[in-house]
Parts: structure tokens; C-alpha cells; sequence
């Protein structure tokens, strides 16, 4: 039995997301350092940068959060990112990452996207326009 070649979904804009411990700052550093817009400023724990194109960097304030380490070195906090994949199709998406080799995260927290799991660990999201519940 021939297996189905799974249609593509249109991945629409991407998020990349940077951990943090002040987003004030690191918007104001790579808004400087790139000359993207701060389109977002800094408001509960979050800030980002704009690309004129529209490419997005967010910064997300962690508590307790600790920089990575470079080059990295055993016992020390290792280099993480997050990036936020936007779909038209939420169950689309998330059944395309699957088949790529992505697993859901056990934690979800909203119904406008799903948190995944990359081959390495690394957490995502496929996210879409829709509202989230108040």
C-alpha cells in the first residue's frame, strides 16, 4: 500500500521568540542593533521588534530566567529559542508537524494554537488570527 504524500499547509509568518529576563531591553537592543520598528512595547513581560518586511522578533520575560552559556559547557544552561508558525489551519498545521516529526507538548494553554515538540526538545507554536476566550 502506497502511503499519501500529506499536502503542505501555508505557513503564513514567523514569530521567533527570545526568552528573557528584561524584554524592555532586549527590544531596545535589537530594534538599535537591526533597525527594526518596536512595534510592541513592553507590556506584561513582553515586547518585540518589526522587520520592514514583517518578520517578527518577540521577547518573552521568564522568571528566574538564566542566559545561555557560549560555547556550551556541561551543567550549564544551553542555548533555547521559540518560534511561533502561523497557519490558516490550526488542526492542518498541527497534523503537518506531526508528520514532520513533531510531537504535542503533554501543556496546552490556548485554543488559538498548540504548543509542539521539535525532534530536539525545542518547544513551538502553531498558532492562528483566531480570539482567545475571555
Amino acid at each position: 500500500m502506497k502511503k499519501e504524500k500529506q499536502k503542505r499547509p501555508a505557513i503564513n509568518t514567523i514569530n521567533i521568540i527570545i526568552d528573557c529576563s528584561n524584554a524592555g531591553v532586549m527590544a531596545a537592543f535589537y530594534s538599535k542593533l537591526l533597525g527594526w520598528e518596536w512595534t510592541h512595547p513592553r507590556a506584561n513581560g513582553w515586547a518585540a521588534v518589526t522587520s520592514p518586511e514583517g518578520a517578527v522578533i518577540a521577547f518573552q520575560e521568564v522568571e528566574g530566567y538564566e542566559p545561555p552559556v557560549w560555547p556550551w559547557q556541561e551543567g550549564e544552561q544551553q542555548q533555547m529559542m521559540h518560534m511561533d508558525l502561523w497557519v490558516d489551519d490550526l488542526e492542518e498545521g498541527v497534523q503537518f508537524a506531526i508528520a514532520c516529526g513533531a510531537k504535542e507538548a503533554k501543556e496546552q494553554y490556548f485554543t488559538t494554537s498548540r504548543t509542539m515538540i521539535d525532534p530536539a526538545g525545542h518547544p513551538f507554536c502553531i498558532d492562528t488570527e483566531g480570539e482567545e476566550p475571555e
